[in-house]
């Protein structure tokens, strides 16, 4: 195991998918939990679903982490079985804890799948391939496509680098720092490969996975989520119209789904196997 995946392994074993006082893991403070973004966040994981096949019997959790939100659960309800494969014993201790008897559990690497060609019904990869190193992203695709049945449908959730969305508002948001005396935040930096602090984070741009990914099997790219939990936080507030501000932020989404596909924060990866 390279010293990155130990580095990942070790920060969700030790910190990432522990439980906090809430009741929440650590790694939720990654997400908006508030209620004023709870219908955009609940409709937007259910995306997932439009890009699977509906049943059969094996469904591969890629990266599965804990399972940690019960819309993450209907990936599965037409499948026999879910199996969670995941780097961290402790991810799947918890995922045993939610899915029970529907799933099977194994600890394994995304960029190696233990698995024989040809076996899943359907695949899903939620915020996973991001924690490799980016030479090893086209491999981690490459696997997901072979052990996947031909005539089925794998989605994966990733996030994008610096995507246009993201860049076009933070002018907005230095100047709404600056007009509330808020310090800006130091940024982590996740793209030094050489040195990874905590959860390393390689991100990719829609150019790069059309180029070395695209080019091997066709996608599908569609939005997942437009706004990054910086920009939900920074621009939607109760008291201000957020909840239907943000239905018309997925009803844009929906009406024109290439454009924020790839300029928002976080795609929808459709991959179908011939």
């Amino acid at each position: 195991m390279t010293d990155t995946k130990q580095k990942v392994r070790e920060f969700y074993d030790e910190i990432g998918w522990q439980q906090e006082a809430d009741g929440n893991y650590q790694n939720a403070r990654y997400e908006d939990l508030r209620p004023v973004s709870s219908e955009y966040i609940h409709k937007t994981r259910l995306r997932v679903n439009t890009g699977l096949i509906s049943t059969g019997k094996l469904l591969l959790d890629a990266g599965s982490g804990p399972v940690q939100y019960d819309d993450y659960l209907s990936y599965s309800r037409g499948y026999e079985k879910r199996l969670c494969l995941d780097i961290s014993i402790q991810a799947l201790r918890e995922a045993r804890e939610r899915i029970g008897a529907h799933g099977l559990f194994v600890v394994g690497d995304l960029a190696s799948l233990p698995f024989k060609a040809d076996t899943f019904d359907a695949e899903v990869s939620m915020h996973a391939i991001h924690h490799l190193a980016l030479d090893e992203h086209p491999r981690a695709y490459a696997e997901l496509y072979r052990v996947l049945r031909p005539g089925r449908t794998a989605v994966v959730v990733n996030g994008w680098h610096e995507p246009l969305l993201s860049r076009m508002a933070e002018p907005l948001i230095g100047l709404m720092r600056r007009l509330s005396g808020k310090s800006a935040k130091k940024k982590k930096n996740w793209l030094d490969e050489t040195d990874p602090e905590g959860t390393f984070v390689r991100k990719m741009t829609p150019e790069w996975l059309k180029r070395e990914v695209g080019s091997q099997m066709p996608l599908d790219i569609r939005p997942w989520r437009s706004m990054s939990t910086r920009l939900l936080r920074w621009f939607v507030h109760p008291q201000l119209g957020g909840k239907y501000y943000l239905r018309f932020v997925f009803w844009l989404e929906e009406l024109f789904p290439v454009f924020f596909g790839e300029n928002g924060q976080y795609p929808l990866i459709v991959i179908r196997k011939k």
